[in-house]
């Protein structure tokens, strides 16, 4: 084959390279309008199922003082004159009481739930809350304990809060929480009892107050949980102790006493979507193609036989195979078991159609082995995340060093060059 034809069929092998890209881009952005249509239909189904994420805040007591307070009004006379009086009325005035001490025991119980392309973290909380509070010195004061709910997207079961001897009458709504009022002797200490039952989604978080920054005096909270894979969120305290259980954690944070605007909370391991990580393997497909048409080109200079631009066609289409495959394959199995049933077909497809082309041994040592490594490991390195970029790297140095070696003899100018032309017979 002249260097001339050589020249046009990597023209022509390009040409095929860049159509397949074109098809690989359109089919991860439906991949990618897919999932979020999914997540925006089916994440408030979820929610109502399950609850959205909790963020409970700690009870907040006050005590209540009636004073009189004056105020200036602007009224007119008779005779349609402005003039000013003085109007006196009764107002409650807060005085909030500081917790003087928080024991909070909190057991998360892991659950992954699919729906579509997506899954979904959700968790079942036990809670349980023991706090205690002084009353003002002096006189008997009306003391109040307001309990706000983590969300009001969430069922609550077994719920009980008490503050003193006086437990809350049972709620008809639960989007402002539960106040109770009791009265208090001066200086009384009222232990106060908060505990439930209920499930949320994807993150669970304390607060000290509903706001700005708070003082915490003699905190203990014990989180226990039955998954080891644990996150905490941005803008949270780390545990101050960690004990591995069997499957989880036991988690602890304790403080004497601490100011902080921060939160306490964690964030819970989210499974392997289906949906976003077959859009991902997808975009990247042209690079596993571009690496494996780089290595058939190569050989086949080395072998002075190139194979025709329409075979890279078919091999490109077998390669779209596995990640049209797999895009379809994710709705009805798990992801694991589509991706090797999309690798076996696509394998399949490029090496019987290799036989036949090039024989036993091209397609098996040469094709079957390049496919195996740069279709099925780079795009399987997807699965554990933050190895993807080093697998990718490291197959890029050794694929590099291999064809540095095969084509250190090759003279590119007899290979790719430009043709010579042809000296005319009478000139001869």
């Amino acid at each position: 084959m002249s260097p001339q034809t050589t020249g046009r069929r990597i023209l022509a092998i390009i040409f095929v390279f860049g159509c397949a890209a074109v098809a690989w881009f359109t089919l991860g952005a439906s991949l990618v309008h897919r999932s979020e249509a999914s997540d925006r239909q089916l994440s408030s189904d979820v929610k109502t199922l399950w609850g959205g994420s909790h963020q409970q805040p700690a009870p907040q007591v006050w005590w209540i003082e009636r004073a009189l307070v004056t105020e200036e009004a602007v009224d007119k006379t008779s005779e349609g004159q402005p003039f000013v009086r003085q109007v006196r009325s009764e107002v409650e005035v807060r005085h909030p009481l500081p917790l003087l001490s928080s024991l909070v025991t909190v057991d998360l119980d892991l659950e992954h739930r699919r729906k579509g392309l997506l899954w979904y973290d959700v968790y079942t909380v036990v809670f349980d809350g023991r706090y205690r509070v002084r009353a003002p010195d002096g006189e008997a004061r009306k003391v109040r304990l307001h309990f706000a709910f983590p969300t009001s997207e969430a069922m609550y079961d077994g719920f009980r809060v008490r503050i003193g001897d006086r437990e809350a009458a049972p709620a008809t709504t639960i989007g402002d929480g539960i106040t109770i009022e009791i009265d208090a002797e001066p200086g009384e200490e009222l232990p106060i009892e908060i505990g439930y039952r209920s499930r949320g989604l994807d993150r669970w978080s304390y607060s000290f107050q509903e706001s700005g920054v708070a003082q915490v005096r003699d905190f203990h909270l014990a989180m226990t949980t039955d998954f080891a894979d644990i996150d905490f969120p941005e803008g949270c305290l780390s545990p101050t102790a960690k004990t591995p259980l069997d499957g989880g954690w036991k988690l602890a944070w304790e403080f004497d006493n601490l100011v902080t605007g921060k939160q306490v909370g964690l964030d819970l391991p989210n499974r392997l979507n289906p949906g976003p990580l077959a859009a991902r393997i997808t975009f990247f497909a042209p690079v596993s193609l571009l690496f494996f048409i780089t290595v058939l080109v190569i050989l086949g200079i080395l072998r002075r036989r190139n194979l025709h631009p329409m075979h890279f066609f078919f091999l490109s289409a077998a390669f779209f195979a596995f990640h049209l495959l797999l895009a379809y394959l994710v709705d009805h199995v798990d992801i694991h078991v589509a991706f090797a049933i999309a690798s076996a077909v696509s394998v399949f497809l490029v090496v019987s159609y290799l036989r036949v082309v090039g024989g036993d041994r091209f397609a098996f040592r040469q094709a079957g082995l390049a496919q195996l490594v740069y279709l099925v490991l780079f795009n399987y390195a997807f699965f554990f995340e933050g190895y993807t970029g080093l697998t990718v790297t490291v197959g890029s140095v050794v694929t590099l060093f291999v064809l540095m070696r095969l084509t250190a003899p090759v003279d590119w100018g007899q290979a790719i060059g430009p043709a010579k032309k042809a000296v005319p017979e009478a000139a001869a």
